[in-house]
């Protein structure tokens, strides 16, 4: 569903756009999603609404068939990409799990600010950001996703999570959609 409407308190979380996952090969140019979603952190703070940095620093306990045997990480690895500019007012959360909400602060933080929608942009389209939605609509808020400013390492995943999961959850569109709609709100 395209976006109809940002609510007066809505934030913004960056998923996983941090030095180590941006270095994996992706379905989409990863300096694109970056560059998008500096663009809505930037916009976002100039309307002084909340910013949340998520960062990766290991998995959750488990067995899978499919497991991410990460070895040795470089000390910069969960370190977020600099274009992101992080501000002292932005809210960081580092997670050990595929969502963002799980064993976190987030859902306290946003409540705590009288959040009711999010905005979700970063990386992995169907493991870190589907996730993170499936968690935020599951905990009440609307929930809106960038199309443009996340990708995957597989197009097939990202395309099932764009055009079969994301529409279930919330509701889509560009970088400049959302801008007109966060300027539109503001104004």
């Amino acid at each position: 569903m395209a976006i109809t409407t940002l609510d007066p308190k809505t934030a913004l979380i960056v998923v996983d756009l941090q030095k180590g996952v941006v270095a994996y090969p992706t379905a989409h140019p990863v300096g694109d999603v970056i560059k998008h979603a500096s663009e809505l952190a930037a916009a976002f703070r100039q309307h002084g609404l909340p910013v949340v940095l998520v960062n990766v620093t290991g998995g959750a306990p488990g067995r899978a068939e499919q497991s991410s045997v990460l070895g040795e990480l470089p000390a910069d690895w969960a370190e977020l990409v600099p274009e992101l500019n992080p501000h002292p007012q932005d809210h960081t959360v580092t997670k050990r799990t595929w969502g963002a909400f799980s064993h976190t602060d987030l859902d306290a933080y946003l409540k705590a600010r009288g959040v009711t929608q999010v905005v979700i942009a970063g990386v992995s389209t169907s493991i870190g950001v589907e996730s993170t939605a499936r968690q935020a609509h599951e905990h009440g808020f609307h929930v809106t996703l960038a199309l443009d400013a996340i990708t995957d390492r597989h197009a097939d995943a990202h395309l099932n999570s764009v055009t079969r999961i994301f529409p279930r959850l919330g509701e889509t569109g560009t970088t400049k959609d959302i801008l007109d709609h966060l300027d539109g709100t503001r104004a």
